[in-house]
């Protein structure tokens, strides 16, 4: 039999097999996937509530060994602060608890615009995304926070006393904490858009250089100091995020069809 009389191999089902849907459904999607995010973070959190003054504590542990002997202590300026401050504690402990099914909601809101066969990497996805965006807090914490407390406090001279506050210290903890863990999330964000086909890693090598300059600006501007050596701890974790993330476009992003020959 000739080969044009052959019958063609039915191609792999994708994303223009279902249901295109409006701008409406699209919306009742993602308020119904935000919708079990926050309930999953409340529940995380009334469990995590128990435990936020041992988890304050720890978290404020780089803060404390950058002060001098004899004055480690943290601050309040009204009796009701701990008590929203453990809130607060208990509030950030809750969507690191509950990030596992934060991803999963974003897979399934995503997982319309991929493959059938790319849908099945749920739990890779999942346990993917929460290694990486805890691995970038529990970097923060390790790496970032020891050097960077000890360069703020130290600036101010030998003559001067601080008198840091629990609420402000927390909310500069957690805000490195968040930013370094969804900063480790960028290989995985770029993976997942070559997958819906929205960039390739031909695109993102080609501006490389545009995204050194822009990770070096945002590390700038989130890095509390403003010294290179603190500077740099945070940019080049950004730049081998970057490249891991052209790697996984590369490996994993969306492939043209085959062209069928006679």
């Amino acid at each position: 039999m000739s080969p044009a009389l052959l019958p063609k191999p039915p191609p792999e089902p994708g994303p223009e097999d279902d249901v295109h849907l409006s701008l409406r459904e699209h919306l009742i999607e993602l308020r119904h996937r935000l919708k079990w995010a926050v309930i999953w973070v409340g529940i995380a959190f009334c469990g995590c509530y128990y435990f936020s003054t041992p988890l304050f504590h720890f978290l404020m542990r780089p803060v404390l060994a950058a002060l001098p002997e004899g004055e480690r202590a943290l601050h309040y300026a009204s009796s009701i602060e701990p008590f929203l401050i453990y809130l607060k504690v208990g509030l950030y402990a809750g969507i690191f608890a509950a990030s596992p099914f934060i991803f999963w909601q974003l897979w399934r809101f995503v997982a319309p615009g991929l493959y059938r066969r790319e849908r099945r990497a749920i739990l890779p996805f999942v346990a993917t995304a929460t290694l990486f965006f805890v691995g970038g807090a529990a970097f923060c914490y390790t790496v970032i926070l020891p050097p960077a407390f000890e360069f703020l406090i130290s600036t101010a001279g030998p003559d001067m006393r601080p008198v840091l506050m629990m609420s402000e210290q927390l909310g500069l903890v957690m805000m490195l904490m968040l930013a370094f863990g969804i900063i480790f999330e960028l290989p995985l964000i770029l993976t997942l858009l070559s997958m819906m086909g929205i960039v390739d890693w031909r695109f993102l090598s080609k501006y490389r250089r545009h995204a050194i300059v822009l990770n070096v600006i945002v590390a700038a501007v989130v890095t509390p100091t403003g010294d290179p050596f603190n500077l740099a701890l945070m940019a080049v974790p950004m730049l081998l995020c970057y490249e891991l993330g052209v790697l996984g476009a590369w490996i994993f992003g969306k492939k043209e069809p085959a062209k069928l020959t006679a």
